[in-house]
């Protein structure tokens, strides 16, 4: 175990823990791109399916909190807008009336 916590350079299990809680947010951030890819090539054309909106405000909550942990402030400042336009854009959708309750 002593290798790969210096591998990722963490001396802790509560370390590991968080970095494990932000590959996780790296993933659902990740996860955005092929759920739109994958509807793009559905509908033949490009296009955000509501889903993308749901994991980007998902993993840019996640590696938020990640990286107020990690007091990173370059990290926490573009996450903190990330999440602001993604929870604005759903809100917008919400207000358009194309997302049922």
């Amino acid at each position: 175990m002593n290798a790969v916590y210096n591998f990722l350079g963490v001396t802790s299990a509560t370390e590991m823990a968080w970095v494990i809680f932000g590959l996780a947010g790296q993933l659902l951030f990740t996860a955005r791109f092929l759920v739109q890819w994958i509807a793009s090539e559905r509908a033949g054309r490009s296009t955000i399916p509501i889903a993308f909106w749901w994991f980007s405000i998902g993993g840019g909550v996640v590696l938020l909190s990640y990286a107020i942990y990690r007091a990173d402030p370059v990290f926490v400042l573009g996450q903190s807008l990330g999440v602001f336009i993604y929870a604005r854009n759903l809100w917008l959708i919400r207000r358009e009336g194309l997302v049922r309750e």
